[in-house]
């Protein structure tokens, strides 16, 4: 597509004899550009598969058991992509990195994915959810046949409710097929609401302030269909010869016609009479004896018409599941009811190569195509049967009435309305002149619902995005790092991985022709002005990193240098949430630490270019008392993660002039900003957690739940004290009341349910890892955590990732996590994986001995 330097699709990497050989290549091209084009768009360019290893890779798992993997996953491609983004930063970025356009998460699980890499690289989000939790949850609650918790055990349905509420979180913009997805779909979910979204886009376009109060954009881009083998019968007057071929008329000359209108034919006594076909699997929702009851009841649209119905294939009746095999056996009773006989056909079987060939026949007997469903979500049929010249009548539930808007090619229908899918039936068949324009309206409009066009509505709306990557100075002066400790060791050919890049286009719309018609043109210009577009865009990107640092940052120096971090291969993370009964840092936590740097000191070869790191929800200046307090020192870390990952510092470093205060990370502070709205967050919440639930205790009756700590809060971090435990609600209950509110942040508590901090959304201790890695270039992969069993409530996001993870036993007494989780969230297993080769165990009060022998131990598992 004109304007698309590359795409690169990522997918999980497995090496397995349950599934095929290519499963288990690193990547795969898809597509590459022309040798003419190549010259000038270099070497790069295409459209690339990139499988990422994570989880066990040996073997074939489920999607619903690959959730406590999908951390690993994120790592992995954040590799990629920063191999990536300097590869080709030398090829087209005048030696700077090239960051992706967006990125794209499809399903829950990319999602998910897409909303970490999304935080982790300050780049915007795009989401689409195709298949949603909610919807899948409401509907099998309503067959009655599993409950909620066998649900839940089955399908991991509530950890897949919450990666789709986190991927509405982050997502910029949110591509859906439908407008009836938004509304009933999307519109099941705490992050999103119709109205709300509706009030906060009219402020924004007035320049009233929203208080912190976000909504992602939705956008319709029905899916594309490829429509090169679609063969249109422009004269239709051979009909009658192609079907008497079929019949075998007397005097016919043998003509080679399609084997499946045999199949069909064989049922109809008159096969000549315009046909009305239904195509879908007998499934109770796709409504076919609703449809049947009504063609037998309306006596004039028998004699008109005959009915088709090709309900999937079958062999026996009886081994069917009951749902479909109750359908067929209603069917076949209604069909002996009303003596059906000779009018209707139902096929016991097709392949997928007839169907083209059935929607030809209804076409040369001037026929119509219905699906009468009770809610169909898009109606792909619709479009393949007028993209063959066939009117259609559909339900007026879901996708169908935006392709009737679209196409305007036939007529809607109550699926629960027997007389009136009779009338719009008899009407299309018998109404000449309506069936012709019915039919030229669908063939001149069914570009609308080509690959072409998806794309071309797809990039103006991606363009739309706005435009966010890292900013900081690019050009630090670069450490020499032997050829074995790139990025991804097992990754060296970063030729063969990819981004996606698009170019600026005008907002438009499916029901917007004079916007659609104009992108048309702007975005059949030639492959050469699209790249020097793009290419321009990136020059002028780089000459605003390359002008400087912000004002934010006009107060801090470094100290002639930069962090020492950047020449480590080798991170030690420490985060042990140690803390007693008041939240203090207990002394087993300084013992702990003090034998940790032993640890590592007594390998030399490890020890050399290894550093070490503090992440905690302690403030920076309660940390430097603890420090000072153990007789440790700030200078023994390369970096410190503050106030649960809303800040960073890297001692020696960032100082401020003329004094010798460390200064906060500025290039962290503005990566992290994305939908932080600190005012607003800070009254809703002090509401929320000091007002009881039914909102009637007079004044003076109620004791606040939470108190403000302002010295421990920073800019974007919001610290309360938590001044009755009984009465601080959970993590999933608050996120839910905020989300509904359209705020957006990352609530945890800590310090031994202490203190209760909000940080923004995307910013975390965890998240801060993969920051050190896209900044300073330290390998996520490289990097050591140790933790104790338990801790703050985002311990377990800490646990999982292409890290090593050393868990201490007995070191942390007691934690925060029993205010995690209401009653009936998805549970720790769907988040930290159960056995990995990247976590290892060590007992309480470890010496350095033992912890240097499982460092060496895990430095083998990859």
């Amino acid at each position: 597509m004109p304007g698309v330097y590359r795409v690169d699709l990522f997918t999980r990497q497995v090496s397995s004899p349950e599934v095929d050989w290519s499963y288990g290549e690193p990547t795969e091209m898809l597509s590459a550009t022309s040798e003419e084009d190549s010259a000038d768009l270099g070497e790069s360019s295409g459209a690339y598969i990139v499988r990422i290893p994570f989880g066990p890779t040996d073997k074939y798992l489920r999607k619903e058991l690959l959730w406590p993997h999908i951390p690993e996953f994120v790592d992995g491609a954040l590799a990629h992509i920063l191999n990536m983004s300097k590869a080709l930063g030398e090829q087209i970025g005048a030696g700077q990195p090239v960051w992706p356009y967006v990125i794209h998460g499809h399903y829950a699980d990319a999602g998910d994915s897409a909303a970490l890499l999304s935080g982790a690289l300050n780049v915007p989000m795009v989401l689409t959810g195709h298949s949603l939790g909610r919807n899948k949850l409401e509907q099998l609650l309503k067959q009655g046949r599993q409950s909620k918790e066998d649900i839940n055990s089955t399908y991991r349905i509530m950890r897949r409710i919450e990666a789709e509420e986190l991927s509405l979180d982050a997502a910029e913009l949110v591509i859906t097929s439908t407008k009836q997805e938004i509304d009933e779909q999307w519109g099941l979910y705490d992050g999103f609401d119709v109205k709300l979204e509706k009030v906060l886009r009219a402020r924004g376009r007035r320049g009233v302030n929203c208080h912190g109060r976000f909504m992602p954009r939705m956008a319709v881009i029905p899916p594309g269909m490829d429509f090169s083998n679609v063969v249109v019968q422009e004269d239709l007057a051979d009909t009658d010869g192609d079907l008497a071929a079929v019949t075998n008329s007397e005097g016919s000359s043998p003509k080679a016609v399609p084997t499946i209108w045999s199949e069909v034919m064989r049922f109809l006594t008159n096969p000549h009479k315009p046909m009305i076909l239904a195509l879908s699997r007998p499934d109770p929702k796709k409504n076919l004896t609703t449809l049947i009851k009504a063609f037998g009841e309306c006596r004039p649209l028998r004699e008109l018409a005959n009915l088709t119905l090709i309900m999937g294939n079958r062999d026996d009746i009886d081994e069917m599941s009951g749902g479909n095999a109750s359908v067929l056996i209603t069917v076949l009773k209604l069909i002996d009811k009303y003596d059906l006989y000779g009018q209707v056909a139902f096929p016991k079987h097709h392949k997928q190569s007839d169907v083209p060939d059935i929607y030809r026949l209804a076409g040369k007997t001037k026929g119509v195509f219905i699906n009468p469903a009770v809610i169909e979500p898009f109606g792909l049929t619709l479009i393949e049967a007028a993209a063959h010249g066939l009117p259609m009548v559909a339900t007026k539930n879901g996708g169908p009435v935006d392709i009737h808007r679209a196409l305007n090619n036939g007529l809607l229908v109550d699926p629960h309305d027997q007389q009136a899918i009779a009338d719009a039936l008899l009407k299309l068949v018998s109404e000449k002149n309506l069936w012709q324009e019915c039919r030229r309206n669908g063939l001149k409009n069914i570009h609308l619902f080509s690959w072409p066009e998806h794309c071309r509505t797809y990039l103006t709306r991606v363009a739309a995005c706005r435009m966010r990557h890292p900013q900081w100075q690019t050009d630090t002066p670069a450490d020499e790092l032997a050829a074995e400790d790139s990025l991804n060791d097992s990754l060296k050919d970063v030729l063969d991985m990819s981004l996606r890049l698009s170019i600026d286009g005008d907002k438009t719309s499916l029901n917007d022709r004079t916007s659609l018609n104009e992108q048309k043109t702007s975005l059949n210009e030639s492959s050469d002005d699209v790249v020097k577009h793009v290419m321009s865009r990136m020059n002028r990107r780089q000459d605003d990193v390359a002008a400087g640092p912000r004002d934010s940052s006009a107060d801090v120096a470094a100290s002639g240098k930069y962090p020492v971090l950047r020449r480590r291969r080798k991170l030690f993370v420490v985060a042990l949430d140690c803390y007693d009964g008041r939240g203090l840092p207990e002394k087993k936590m300084v013992q702990t630490i003090q034998e940790i740097l032993k640890a590592v000191k007594l390998d030399a070869q490890i020890a050399r270019f290894s550093g070490f790191a503090l992440s905690t929800a302690m403030p920076m200046y309660e940390l430097v008392e603890f420090l000072k307090w153990g007789n440790l020192k700030v200078g023994d870390f390369d970096a410190l993660i503050c106030s649960s990952g809303s800040e960073v510092y890297y001692p020696g470093a960032y100082v401020v002039e003329g004094g010798g205060k460390l200064c906060p990370d500025p290039d962290y502070a503005t990566h992290i900003d994305y939908r932080w709205g600190s005012d607003g967050l800070k009254k809703t919440i002090w509401k929320l957690m000091n007002t009881p639930e039914g909102g009637g205790a007079k004044s003076g009756s109620f004791s606040c739940a939470v108190e403000e700590d302002a010295k421990s809060s920073n800019s974007h971090c919001l610290s309360y004290s938590i001044k009755d435990l009984t009465k601080a609600k959970k993590v999933d209950d608050m996120r839910q009341k905020l989300r509904m509110r359209g705020l957006r942040c990352h609530l945890m508590y800590c310090r031994n349910s202490t203190r209760m901090q909000v940080v923004p959304l995307l910013a975390s201790r965890s998240q801060a890892l993969r920051y050190l890695f896209v900044r300073w270039r330290l390998n996520v992969a490289n990097m050591y955590v140790i933790l104790g069993e338990t801790g703050d409530t985002d311990y377990e996001e800490m646990i999982s990732g292409a890290h090593k993870t050393i868990i201490l036993k007995d070191i942390v007494s007691k934690g925060s996590e029993e205010l995690l989780r209401t009653t009936g969230s998805y549970l720790r297993d769907d988040i930290v994986p159960g056995d990995s080769p990247l976590v290892a165990h060590a007992k309480g009060g470890a010496k350095a001995e033992e912890i240097i022998n499982i460092i060496r131990q895990l430095s083998k598992a990859g």
